[in-house]
């Protein structure tokens, strides 16, 4: 199961796509958490075994006292994937045309996070930022396509999408404007991290992370086509190709504890928490 669904995911989605996880025997349903249920629910239920989070997930149950929550395993992404797509390509980008300007920003609350501590550490006065929620990543990619904001702040492909539909221009990525950090982890609970079924999935995922990395983005794109109804190959592989030019996924799925805690400061300065959560009750161990 998945928050979101995106090319950003490349390491998961080539472990179902692209065949990695049939080769160990294993079947898989890939699909989006619905917006009506509680995860943790669906884990102790055994409806999902896996699913596509972040470690920041985890850090809401801590503040609670909740300890016996999934823990974060395996790392997909070490940079944020957000694009910020323009209306105007009439002069070169710099972070500060942000102020003043009309920006329809993702505003879930990891998305919104890093975007304020990425231009926090660019310079930028977030309360110069004229930010638009318009509701999801639909909704947002439907109010720029409908004159709505000077920019848009999306995952990929759906900005490479937009500047091939001659909607807007991709200008830069928020992973440009951030060091290294813990975005987007896989999560399952404890004891199904200690299954056979379990240890078949992380050598499909080794071999798919290694995989995105070192392939070609238009194969890449090519073994994903039918998980994006709707979206071109163009714009795929040029997304696929970006996050590869960013050094967007390791080649191996260790969560590491200094970006653990760059992800922890962003969320700190971004006032979501006032404490620090430990890494270790965060990411198994095994």
């Amino acid at each position: 199961m998945v928050y979101r669904h995106s090319a950003f995911y490349s390491p998961l989605l080539a472990t179902v796509a692209a065949g990695f996880i049939n080769d160990e025997g294993l079947e898989s349903l890939y699909f989006v958490k619905p917006k009506d249920r509680n995860l943790y629910e669906m884990f102790r239920e055994g409806e999902v075994d896996i699913m596509q989070a972040a470690v920041s997930t985890s850090w809401d149950p801590l503040s609670k006292g909740i300890h016996d929550a999934p823990r974060h395993f395996a790392q997909i992404n070490q940079r944020d994937g957000f694009f910020m797509v323009g209306r105007k390509r009439d002069k070169p980008f710099t972070w500060k045309d942000l102020e003043g300007a009309e920006l329809i920003a993702d505003h879930s609350q990891q998305p919104l996070a890093m975007l304020k501590y990425a231009l926090h550490l660019q310079g930028v006065d977030w309360n110069r930022v004229k930010a638009l929620n318009a509701g999801g990543p639909d909704a947002m990619d439907r109010a720029f396509r409908n004159q709505r904001g000077d920019f848009v702040h999306l995952q990929g492909p759906a900005p490479q999408q937009l500047e091939e539909d001659g909607v807007g221009f991709v200008r830069a990525c928020v992973g440009d404007a951030l060091p290294p950090l813990a975005f987007s982890s896989l999560m399952a609970l404890p004891a199904f991290l200690q299954t056979p079924k379990a240890q078949a999935f992380m050598r499909a995922y080794r071999r798919a992370l290694v995989w995105v990395n070192e392939t070609p983005a238009p194969e890449v794109a090519r073994q994903e086509m039918s998980m994006f109804p709707g979206v071109s190959a163009v714009a795929l592989t040029a997304a696929i190709a970006r996050y590869q030019q960013l050094g967007t996924w390791r080649r191996d799925p260790i969560i590491p504890r200094d970006q653990y805690e760059v992800s922890m400061d962003a969320f700190i300065y971004a006032g979501i928490f006032n404490q620090r959560f430990s890494y270790e009750d965060v990411v198994w161990s095994g």
